[in-house]
């Protein structure tokens, strides 16, 4: 009796864990900010986009795979500053504005049932991205064709309802420069997403 219970919870652990498996569609938020190391470009607070794409999720035994493909629109404010930040010109505050495809990969573990927790790399294919507004001095900025990062973070699945809160940060740079100026600028960013699994 008692092998014949451990058998039925082993199944019953098993069918839990794959019935959390599919695919489906998900959108949500970012809270985004640019990150600069040069001294004539100082990031301003962040900023707010948006994702929205299909995800899907494979695995078993508490082990899952979770790649996904978003369409991602973020935002990233920044002053300009001449001289910089010693220099007595007034900073020119300016807009770049990210039209990417994502494909994040995530790998991570459940437990509780319910939660899961993630991490892996993310690949960004640049779909259109320029500045706005920006004068000859820092329109000609040469953006990456594609950057990669990494995510991690935790989710909460409710049936087929998923809540997933991550934390992104960039591995390489977005431009390469803005006008004359070389740069290392990366984007850094939280999301929020809710997903829901449609088969």
């Amino acid at each position: 009796m008692k092998k014949f219970l451990l058998v039925l919870s082993l199944v019953l652990g098993a069918t839990q864990a794959f019935s959390q498996n599919g695919i489906g569609i998900k959108a949500g938020l970012s809270s985004t900010k640019l990150d600069f190391e040069s001294k004539e470009f100082i990031p301003s607070d962040a900023q707010t986009g948006y994702h929205v794409g299909l995800f899907g999720r494979f695995g078993g035994a508490g082990f899952f795979v979770q790649p996904e493909l978003l369409f991602t629109q973020t935002k990233g404010e920044f002053a300009y500053v001449p001289d910089g930040m010693g220099g007595s010109s007034a900073p020119e505050n300016y807009t770049a504005e990210f039209n990417r495809l994502d494909i994040p990969v995530m790998m991570g573990f459940r437990f509780l049932r319910v939660m899961r927790i993630m991490a892996g790399p993310i690949a960004s294919v640049n779909i259109s991205s320029e500045l706005k507004d920006a004068p000859d001095t820092v329109s000609d900025a040469d953006f990456q064709s594609a950057t990669f990062g990494y995510q991690a973070g935790l989710g909460v699945d409710i049936g087929n309802l998923s809540v997933e809160g991550k934390y992104e940060g960039g591995l390489s740079k977005v431009t390469d420069n803005i006008g004359p100026y070389s740069t290392d600028n990366r984007l850094n960013q939280w999301v929020l997403s809710v997903g829901f699994k449609i088969f």
